[in-house]
């Protein structure tokens, strides 16, 4: 059985209690069992984590590609909350990686604040999922569960 990697950056910790007309009600730990059970329904495996720290992130990102490298990762879902407008690091460790991963973002991005429009991580992206609020960590789970069938 193949994993889904979760990656939450900076903050979103914090969600249910941060800017709940932004993010949603529902906390980190609402998140994982979401994901939890969207992965089953899928049948993958789940692993969840979040970090304040870029360094970190790197790090899981690059144990990512050797997870995928050696058949046992479908792939890598990334919310890098503020990371995406700033990380040329977590720009590289995609590339460098060549890691399958979907960009996360709980609200649209492109209808915030200018300087959330620019993304370091789309680039390097297989996909993009903005908006959907809470509910497109499933549907990010659901397309790595198609392209994983499709290779």
């Amino acid at each position: 059985m193949k994993t889904v990697l979760v990656l939450n950056g900076p903050n979103l910790n914090l969600l249910g209690t941060r800017e709940p007309a932004v993010y949603g009600s529902q906390t980190l730990a609402d998140v994982q069992a979401l994901c939890e059970r969207t992965c089953a329904a899928n049948g993958l495996a789940l692993d969840f984590r979040q970090s304040n720290h870029e360094g970190e992130l790197v790090d899981w990102l690059h144990e990512a590609g050797r997870l995928q490298a050696a058949g046992q990762l479908a792939g890598v879902i990334l919310n890098a909350g503020a990371f995406t407008h700033t990380s040329i690091a977590l720009h590289d460790a995609i590339k460098g990686t060549g890691v399958t991963l979907i960009e996360l973002h709980i609200s649209n991005v492109h209808a915030r604040e200018e300087f959330r429009h620019h993304s370091f991580i789309s680039p390097v992206a297989k996909a993009v999922m903005a908006g959907f609020g809470v509910n497109g960590y499933a549907l990010a789970i659901a397309g790595l569960a198609q392209l994983a069938e499709t290779k």
